[in-house]
């Protein structure tokens, strides 16, 4: 590594550039080296870049400003040498880990180069390393306030860019192959990282309702697109109240905004049980407008108040989801599997399909699985996640089509 005085690069530091939710810049040759540990330390609540090789990091440093660049396993000498040349040069005023073998020279010999030119070294991580260690190696960047309470301004998300869309696969309960999956909207908070929706989902009469959903509809169109890009098309579900279908204007704008890729396969439309059964003659007339658009609505959270559905002479739902408080348990409850059984058997007589969530066990899988429902949903097959990291979970197109095969 060339010798540099640090003090020629002065500056200023980056405190009151940026966001205050950590980010971190992952610095690896190997490409699935850094995507897991991205993945680790988005789990963390960082928001991550990656960079191949120390040409990248320049505009990696500059683009996104990190807390934390995390050197891998696999980066060579050369590259870690050329790295803290840039470390250096920029005045890299966040924090290196670096990350190998525990008696590695190479580890050993980078923590020393790095310190002697001021650059603050944490302590290195030993490989093979769990989910706890790489979080105790990096407890010091992350944001220690409590959850906001009371809750956050849906305004202030919408207006500073805070809220985005995970997704939580579907599982075709078959072949156990992904079978869509629902967008569930989440807040990125500067401060609090990632937000729960019960902290700031307005009430149904907050005037920012209507543009939250208008929110979660291009958000939702915009991530279809990129998912297509990156592993192939995803049939995709969102969270809408009834008021946005009682907007006849939102309702031809959703129309006109769904894509017309041939790959399309259709949006589907989730609606809380209770506001179906309270709109049954709004609810069925805009399903009856919207499947001509590839546009289709499912019954959200279906429990005992199932029998108002039944009788209808025209049923347009071609999804039945179960509230999670009817499935997770089941095994052992005997009255959530009559529930279950009913849903199923109102789902199946109108040619809809019957949606597990809540599926945490094997004994919640097995459960759904006698009882007969087509599609599970839950913590067994994976946790929400945010778009990029849902598309890399995607099996490829290749892969899918060998398990339907």
């Amino acid at each position: 590594m060339n010798q540099i005085n640090p003090k020629e690069y002065a500056r200023p530091g980056w405190f009151g550039h940026r966001k205050l939710t950590p980010r971190a810049c992952v610095a690896d040759s190997k490409k699935h080296l850094r995507t897991f540990l991205s993945d680790a330390l988005e789990d963390l609540g960082f928001i991550t870049s990656e960079c191949g090789e120390a040409t990248e990091l320049d505009g990696a440093l500059d683009a996104h400003r990190p807390d934390l660049l995390v050197l891998g396993v696999s980066v060579n000498g050369i590259e870690v040498g050329r790295i803290l040349e840039v470390l250096v040069r920029k005045n890299f005023a966040g924090k290196v880990l670096v990350i190998g073998p525990p008696e590695s020279i190479m580890v050993k010999a980078v923590r020393q180069i790095g310190e002697e030119y001021g650059v603050a070294m944490l302590p290195p991580l030993a490989t093979p390393f769990g989910a706890g260690t790489l979080r105790d190696s990096v407890a010091m960047l992350l944001p220690q306030e409590p959850a906001p309470s009371p809750a956050v301004d849906v305004a202030e998300a919408l207006k500073a860019g805070w809220l985005e869309l995970w997704y939580q696969q579907k599982i075709n309960l078959r072949t156990l192959v992904p079978a869509g999956a629902e967008a569930l909207v989440r807040m990125r908070h500067p401060a609090w990282g990632v937000v729960p929706p019960a902290y700031f989902i307005p009430d149904e009469s907050d005037p920012h309702f209507q543009a939250l959903s208008e929110f979660v509809v291009g958000r939702a169109i915009e991530d279809w697109h990129y998912l297509l890009e990156q592993k192939g098309p995803v049939d995709l579900s969102i969270n809408l109240p009834v008021s946005f279908l009682s907007d006849p204007q939102a309702v031809r704008e959703l129309c006109r905004r769904v894509p017309q890729h041939p790959a399309f396969g259709g949006l589907l439309l989730e609606i809380g049980s209770a506001e179906v059964i309270e709109n049954l003659d709004l609810v069925i007339e805009v399903a009856r407008q919207v499947r001509f658009h590839n546009i289709a609505i499912s019954v959200d959270q279906v429990g005992t108040e199932w029998p108002s559905l039944m009788g209808l002479k025209n049923f347009p739902f071609v999804e039945l989801k179960i509230d999670h408080q009817f499935v997770t348990g089941a095994a052992d409850d005997r009255l959530k599997q009559t529930v279950c059984k009913h849903v199923v058997e109102l789902a199946h007589d109108h040619g809809a399909r019957a949606l597990a969530q809540g599926v945490e066990t094997r004994a919640d899988f097995l459960t759904a699985h006698a009882v007969g429902f087509d599609l599970v949903q839950g913590y067994l097959f994976g946790k929400p996640m945010g778009v990029k990291k849902f598309a890399r979970s995607r099996p490829s197109p290749a892969a899918s089509a060998e398990s339907k095969s």
